[in-house]
């Protein structure tokens, strides 16, 4: 079957906007036909080479749609499912599945990083035959997309197919972050550091955890007037004042319960964790560029913290999404109000020069 995808090429900042070709499902394999797609920073940084990535690949790891086909012995999901993709498609047998560690499976990280499908070849091709290699075992941003069947989570068909998109990386890693790294409780104060959209969902993670204090950092005012928007109680613009007084202020000088970064900086980073309290949790969402060194003076790591790094916010999505779902059709958690555009694929390059201006809470690519 044919199709439209953006597929990266060359490590240049841009995709190409073509016609390539999809085969059937295999064994354990699902077609899904996307309808919404996220414009992801773990995107951007493939495309300037910061990610390492085999190439041509169709980029995209945050997308929901529709079942079109399934592959022989597929169970769990069938045609016409209303599904979310993940990006954490794991194996549940290795060593890291049976320790309960599924974001670390050994078959899935081996798998990904090679762009192929578990079987061990892509599904997709361009015009000359040349293959095209999958991203995160997702590949959203194209019409169509194979994922295997542990990456498909259902998810009620009441449930908007353009929101349903932001769960697959953004909104799962920041609620995860903080309702189950971060642990956050009823009256604990959370500062977040990075306001961007795995930041906001961070925010929202804490307020529906019933946290009573959360405080927004970030150097973009329109990412200030976003944290105010989904539930930040207070913000505060790091290039006018420090977030760790501004922490300790409204903490009796102690820190907040729990602090989060999710913006992948150094100077983030540690402010992150000098806005801890001494036995609080630190928890890191965001990202530095592959082989930048982060230096700390040892002090800020003292205090009996307990730190967390995650990659998927301690998440399990095959429980988490339909629970996200279900929270987002009670009100309780805000996707509308972190949708900044939507567009089509042809646009996807003025989206992801939108993101790297910081316009964009999240983009979308509507099919």
């Amino acid at each position: 079957m044919d199709m439209k995808a953006a597929v990266l090429r060359e490590r240049k900042g841009k995709l190409s906007v073509e016609n390539i070709s999809i085969d059937s499902p295999k064994k354990g394999e699902v077609l899904v036909k996307i309808a919404a797609s996220g414009l992801c920073h773990t995107d951007w940084e493939t495309m300037h080479g910061f990610q390492s990535q085999v190439l041509p690949a169709v980029l995209g790891h945050e997308g929901a749609g529709i079942v079109e086909e399934v592959g022989p012995d597929v169970e769990r999901v069938k045609v016409g499912d209303h599904v979310v993709c993940s990006w954490n498609p794991n194996c549940g047998i290795c060593f890291y599945c049976d320790s309960g560690q599924p974001i670390l499976c050994e078959i899935q990280s081996g798998i990904k990083a090679k762009g192929v499908m578990f079987e061990g070849t892509p599904r997709m091709k361009s015009a000359d035959g040349q293959s095209v290699f999958h991203y995160s075992l997702v590949s959203s941003h194209a019409e169509y997309t194979i994922i295997p069947e542990a990456g498909a989570v259902p998810v009620r068909k009441d449930f908007p197919l353009d929101r349903a998109a932001l769960l697959g990386c953004a909104v799962m890693t920041g609620y995860g972050g903080a309702v189950y790294a971060g642990n956050v409780r009823p009256e604990n104060s959370v500062i977040v550091i990075g306001c961007g959209a795995v930041g906001l969902s961070a925010i929202q993670g804490a307020k529906i955890a019933g946290a009573s204090i959360i405080i927004g950092v970030d150097i973009n005012p329109k990412k200030l007037e976003w944290a105010k928007n989904v539930g930040a109680t207070h913000v505060v613009n790091s290039k006018e004042e420090d977030p760790i007084k501004f922490a300790r202020n409204f903490t009796q000088g102690r820190g907040v319960d729990c602090a989060i970064e999710s913006a992948g900086h150094n100077d983030s980073i540690r402010q992150t964790l000098e806005s801890s309290r001494p036995g609080g949790r630190v928890v890191f969402l965001g990202k530095t560029p592959y082989g930048v060194e982060v230096k700390l003076p040892f002090y800020t790591l003292m205090g009996d913290r307990e730190i967390i790094r995650t990659s998927y916010g301690s998440s399990r999505p095959r429980r988490d999404f339909p629970k996200l779902a279900n929270l987002y059709m009670d009100g309780k958690l805000l996707l509308d109000e972190m949708i900044s555009k939507k567009m089509s694929i042809d646009d996807i390059n003025q989206g992801f020069d939108d993101l790297e201006k910081g316009k964009l809470a999240r983009g979308l690519i509507i099919f």
